[in-house]
């Protein structure tokens, strides 16, 4: 039988369920899921297969106008994405509809989408009435030629299916680029720290938003079978050092515990995960911060 295989890029505006799509589609946690908008830095793919056909996602950070470095190179990686990919889907939230972001994403696939399939997925359908889903999906069209249009819920799982099973259709005959029970090809040290940064974005709320990045300074196997895994949480300046380790170290804590308790499940194994926090001015600024996160340094100028 002939294979399929490809590129889908999913794209859209922070938190228009891109990340939860993707997890939905590979059917494992691979791309950080948080109630924050723009959490996603790196470039995840995640590995789907659809019949003889095998789909790898390139989950992009969202769209949105970048303010400062980190945000320019999040927002070139996400284009760089869309570029590089067979299909692109485009993501729109149907409560909010065609924001000024979603104008602007729509500009941008004027430029990039010419000579590749681009379809639409308007997200979280159980939010609206269905006369207004219509609407909005007529509008989005008269604005952009997609291939295709989806009514989908990433958190529900309705109408994902249907979405897979026609990207599978649309990708290239090809060998599979992956091994076929290959989920993430994300090294284990990124995955392990997104891990952790998601749950202290979860547990810090409003305190740290973006200005904290987690890293994996080393892995050790040991003969047990068992994992010893160290992480450095660096942080712009002493005050932050303060929130992230909380009163009594209680903050860490609960962090460490929920992230080693996820990375364990992940692996199937046992983890012994060590968190230090370090104080980094200008962490932002280092080109070594960003090739941790799998972005370019130089997008960000």
């Amino acid at each position: 039988m002939t294979t399929r295989a490809g590129f889908v890029a999913l794209i859209g505006e922070p938190n228009a369920g891109k990340s939860t799509l993707l997890n939905r589609m590979v059917g494992a946690k691979v791309s950080i899921v948080t109630h924050k908008v723009q959490t996603t830095r790196a470039r995840i793919r995640g590995v789907a297969m659809e019949g003889v056909a095998q789909l790898v996602f390139v989950d992009t950070p969202g769209l949105f106008k970048p303010r400062r470095r980190l945000d320019r190179a999040m927002v070139a990686a996400a284009w760089g994405g869309a570029a590089d990919a067979d299909v692109v889907v485009l993501m729109v939230e149907a409560h909010r509809g065609i924001t000024e972001g979603v104008e602007t994403i729509l500009e941008g696939l004027a430029e990039i989408g010419e000579g590749r399939t681009v379809a639409l997925a308007i997200n979280k359908i159980d939010k609206v009435p269905a006369e207004k889903l219509l609407g909005l999906a007529q509008d989005l069209n008269s604005r952009y030629a997609f291939a295709e249009t989806f009514m989908i819920s990433a958190e529900r799982g309705h109408g994902v299916d249907d979405l897979r099973k026609w990207l599978a259709g649309k990708l290239p005959e090809s060998p599979w680029l992956y091994p076929e029970d290959q989920i993430a090809d994300l090294p284990m040290r990124m995955i392990a720290a997104e891990m952790t940064r998601e749950k202290l974005t979860l547990r810090l709320h409003q305190e740290l938003p973006y200005q904290l990045t987690v890293e994996t300074e080393k892995w050790e196997e040991r003969k047990d079978g068992s994992a010893r895994v160290d992480q450095i949480i660096y942080v712009v300046r002493d005050g932050h050092k303060g929130i992230v380790l909380g009163k009594r170290g209680e903050t860490i804590k609960s962090v460490s515990q929920a992230a080693r308790a996820e990375l364990e499940e992940f692996l199937g194994r046992k983890v012994h995960l060590f968190l230090q926090v370090k104080v980094r001015p200008n962490w932002l600024e280092e080109a070594e911060r960003y090739s941790e996160m799998g972005l370019d340094f130089k997008d960000g100028n």
